[in-house]
């Protein structure tokens, strides 16, 4: 779920964005900046919310998140540019869009770095009940810190080992649940089956199912890694490709391993303090099970969050760049690999803010804090969807299309008002706009006087 506008690529001496990555590359990476806690435990937040119908939940999710791709594919492919979404904002509505968008995103990211800080050391908890979690947090945050300080290559490869290991869990999981479910594996209690009654399959009704779309849609973010990394594609018109493999490997992941965990044991197992694959296979006495499988989650969330932090200091940076935040964050250190340090510094700020209120609210933050995260990032897919229907021409079939996008992404917003437990994380997403917006009638008169030197990304 980051926003790497520091790994776009190499310029040639034409000035043209060479690429070098082929579309199954691209896949691959969508996937490991996609898959985190967000799915690992989050979905156990949703299971309590609305019960089995979290696998609908998810689907709806995923028919979202392929409308957003689509319409940002036809974009990239109309007109590839660096800064993706942010740069297509500001085309279709101006300077304010674009600003809006960029710091938007920035701020999405935080949150998830928030929410990803928090659920690792839920997570840790597991071995050590008794250390509190702001010691954890500050743990997990400097050795994030030492990753970014590695430079892009290094990253890069670090990140490729992470993604790796947290897709086998998945993998892991899905084959012991199918080995369970078919009796392979002995237990005490028997599977309880795929609940259908209606009690079971929508515990709190409507209301709980619309309340859930948020952890669903969340599980998704990182699909707009696609649009802002199409540029280091050898093949430009590969986007699309890229983004239809990535998604349509995750719907099966999520889709599968969500139905197993939900047929194997009773919904009233499932807390949000537990995996919900953990808690599946609780029953068949699997001694290596909660501790690998815990272990894979940490990894996983560690890898999301450390995706964010790496890309929110260089979207920073280019931020700075295009004279929308203070110049110095674009300066970068030849020592550190021509990381932009003041950039780094303040996304490491928002990494210690996190760990404060990790320490004041340590009950409820996490749900709060993921919440805040998915509304931001879906405000960010609505500023896709508006500026397509500005920017391209299209057929009334895409146009409903469009709609049909911007109703289900509205709808897993107001979704969240219907739960006391979430509620909260949609106001801090609204005060993260207000402030979005007060800053941009601050820079109004700023940006009429510079309107000779505005340029897109």
């Amino acid at each position: 779920m980051s926003c790497s506008s520091g790994a776009a690529g190499q310029k040639s001496s034409k000035g043209k964005t060479e690429g070098d990555l082929k579309w199954w590359q691209l896949s691959l990476i969508g996937v490991g900046c996609t898959i985190g806690t967000g799915y690992f435990l989050g979905s156990s937040i949703g299971i309590e919310v609305t019960g089995a119908s979290i696998v609908f939940s998810f689907l709806l999710a995923a028919l979202g998140t392929h409308i957003v791709f689509q319409i940002l594919a036809k974009m990239i492919a109309k007109d590839p540019h660096e800064g993706s979404f942010c740069y297509y904002a500001r085309k279709a509505y101006g300077k304010w869009a674009g600003f809006s968008c960029g710091w938007n995103y920035w701020c999405s990211n935080i949150l998830v770095m928030g929410s990803q800080l928090t659920a690792l050391s839920i997570l840790s908890r597991f071995w050590f009940p008794a250390i509190p979690l702001w010691v954890f947090a500050a743990g997990y945050a400097i050795l994030s810190i030492f990753v970014v300080l590695t430079g892009t290559k290094g990253f890069d490869k670090i990140e490729d080992i992470l993604a790796i290991v947290k897709f086998a869990a998945i993998i892991m999981f899905i084959i012991l649940a199918a080995a369970a479910l078919f009796g392979f594996l002995q237990s005490d209690i028997k599977p309880s089956g795929f609940p259908l009654a209606g009690d079971q399959l929508f515990l709190d009704g409507v209301k709980g199912f619309w309340a859930s779309l948020i952890y669903a849609f969340y599980a998704y973010g990182g699909i707009e890694v696609i649009g802002i990394m199409a540029m280091r594609l050898k093949k430009k018109e590969d986007a699309q490709k890229a983004g239809t493999i990535m998604l349509l490997a995750l719907t099966i992941v999520y889709i599968l391993s969500l139905g197993l965990a939900v047929t194997l044991v009773s919904l009233d197992a499932f807390n949000e303090k537990e995996s919900p694959f953990v808690t599946a296979m609780a029953n068949y006495h699997l001694p290596f099970f909660p501790h690998v499988f815990n272990g894979a989650i940490i990894i996983a969330g560690f890898s999301t969050m450390t995706a964010s932090l790496y890309g929110v200091t260089n979207l920073l940076a280019t931020l700075a760049k295009d004279g929308d935040a203070p110049h110095f964050f674009a300066k970068t250190s030849k020592k550190l690999k021509n990381l932009p340090l003041a950039s780094l510094g303040l996304a490491t700020v928002g990494l210690l803010a996190s760990i404060i209120t990790a320490l004041l609210l340590p009950g409820k933050i996490y749900e709060y804090i993921t919440t805040a995260a998915g509304i931001l990032l879906l405000y960010n897919w609505l500023f896709i969807i508006i500026s397509a229907l500005r920017l391209l021409t299209l057929k009334v079939r895409s146009k409903l299309y469009a709609y049909l996008g911007i109703l289900l992404i509205i709808a897993a917003i107001t979704g969240t008002l219907f739960e006391k437990a979430i509620r909260p994380g949609f106001f801090v997403s609204i005060l993260f706009v207000a402030i979005i917006f007060i800053v941009c009638l601050f820079m109004k008169k700023h940006w009429k006087k510079q309107t000779s030197k505005i340029r897109y990304y």
